[in-house]
């Protein structure tokens, strides 16, 4: 079974304004609202897949009911645990300058009986069982709540992805997850140094694995992906397109990892297709399909070489 966990939901406020002007009146010109979440991201792609999985994590007041009746109707199981409070509203204006403005509501009240209740949930894991730990931590939970969980996930030898950042992300190493996925930014918070370039990257991958992650994904955009092991490094070129969509192309990178990986155990081809999931998304106005991703695959050429 799949489990995702994602901590602090939102309902994401899309709208697009023409002719933005700030500090006076603007009228939209379109608008959507969806259930947002790294975790609920890959939730949604896995069920594009035709893969099931549970959703977990924390809903509060009427946008978490409206959060999860709309994650119903598109066939996603959730048992969220309900707190006080409102699952946050984060608005994301898109202007005709081609500008994105991004505003982040504020996290619900989430309290130790509901991370009590959430490792509860977690006792359910079994051997072989998959748990992806996505996105950031309120700044009002410690900052190693996931490694906790990895531990405890671990005890149930249950495999663990973890897709977060800063403090979280280096708790996270402590606990030797089976794999992260950090971005360029997110990599270099962690060591000093710049990245430029896939290489760098890598270099700095292979820092992970040293500090305890068995596999590291990431992804610097067209100048490609990598993924690094223990003893191997794996690089692929990305399919050339338009980018449609910034959101959840990093979220489907990981739904597709989990989807194909589950199939055939097979690194490589877990990546190839992780790097086409995360493509699709970004060519695409919403998340990807398994008929679009496929179409990509012999697009995305792989090289291997031996770590170091």
């Amino acid at each position: 079974m799949i489990y995702t966990v994602t901590i602090n939901p939102s309902i994401d406020y899309l709208v697009n304004v023409d002719n933005f002007q700030l500090g006076e009146t603007n009228r939209v010109a379109t608008q959507n609202m969806v259930p947002g979440g790294k975790g609920i991201n890959v939730s949604k792609v896995l069920k594009n897949f035709g893969m099931a999985s549970v959703a977990l994590g924390f809903t509060a007041g009427f946008t978490g009911q409206y959060l999860k009746q709309e994650l119903i109707k598109e066939g996603v199981d959730c048992q969220f645990i309900d707190t006080p409070g409102h699952t946050r509203i984060n608005v994301k204006l898109k202007t005709d300058t081609a500008t994105e403005t991004e505003i982040n509501g504020v996290a619900p009240d989430i309290k130790q009986e509901h991370i009590d209740q959430l490792f509860q949930q977690l006792d359910k894991l079994q051997k072989g069982d998959l748990l992806v730990l996505s996105g950031s931590l309120p700044t009002v939970l410690e900052a190693d709540l996931y490694m906790k969980l990895i531990d405890h996930a671990k005890k149930k030898q249950a495999h663990v992805l973890a897709d977060t950042s800063g403090e979280p992300l280096r708790h996270v190493l402590k606990a030797s997850p089976f794999l992260i996925k950090p971005n360029e930014k997110e990599l270099q918070y962690l060591y000093e140094g710049q990245i430029t370039d896939l290489d760098s990257a890598i270099a700095f991958a292979q820092k992970a694995i040293e500090d305890g992650a068995e596999h590291v994904l990431v992804s610097m955009a067209d100048k490609g992906a990598a993924l690094v092991s223990q003893t191997q490094v794996y690089t692929a070129t990305v399919p050339k397109g338009t980018v449609k969509n910034s959101v959840g192309a990093g979220d489907s990178m990981v739904a597709g990892f989990i989807y194909a990986y589950s199939q055939s155990r097979d690194l490589q081809e877990a990546f190839r297709f992780s790097v086409a999931a995360g493509s699709a998304t970004a060519f695409s106005d919403g998340m990807c399909t398994e008929e679009k991703v496929k179409s990509l695959l012999s697009h995305i050429s792989i090289k291997t070489r031996k770590k170091g």
